[in-house]
């Protein structure tokens, strides 16, 4: 079966979400480079994946989700899967070093084999990879771009971590 595509508009540009029989197989940026999602031929078209997909994104663009349970046909090697997994435990609103994840397999000398990993995650924001930084506590690369990442890290700090009581407290000092 071929693999189906749809377009999604989302507030850090246009996506492309892709599905198989088995599940979400890429999400991918509007310039993202071909070569670090290799998928072969597409065919736009409706699937119940796709259309998940694009309402969980609606849901967590409007702050009403932080996680999201649309069936992943992730493809890639062992360890590359074992990194993506790893970064489904990253709470939204909070962020990791390549360092920590590392330590966190078991390889706490691979950093730049999880940042390889990172960088051909397949479906970025559902697999959270923009929460992963530098040791330094700077954005680091991403395949969306680091206006994009910054828009997410903000979006899920702002929504998803500040309690009611915090915002009140924010709105009541600007009167």
């Amino acid at each position: 079966m071929s693999l189906l595509y749809k377009y999604y508009d989302s507030p850090v540009g246009k996506l492309t979400l892709v599905a198989s029989e088995l599940g979400l197989v890429a999400l991918l940026w509007e310039n993202d480079n071909p070569a670090r999602v290799p998928l072969g031929p597409l065919v736009q078209g409706n699937h119940p994946t796709l259309d998940l997909a694009e309402r969980q994104l609606t849901e967590y663009f409007a702050g009403r989700r932080t996680t999201f349970s649309v069936p992943l046909d992730m493809r890639g090697t062992l360890f590359q899967k074992e990194v993506w997994k790893a970064l489904l435990d990253i709470p939204a609103g909070e962020t990791r070093t390549y360092g920590q994840i590392a330590s966190r397999l078991g390889r706490p000398n691979h950093s730049r084999a999880v940042g390889a990993a990172n960088a051909r995650n397949p479906v970025s924001i559902i697999v959270p990879c923009h929460r992963v930084i530098g040791h330094s506590g700077k954005l680091t690369g991403f395949a969306g771009g680091l206006e994009a990442k910054a828009h997410l890290l903000d979006l899920e700090k702002a929504i998803f971590v500040e309690s009611p009581a915090s915002l009140f407290h924010q709105s009541s000092s600007h009167r």
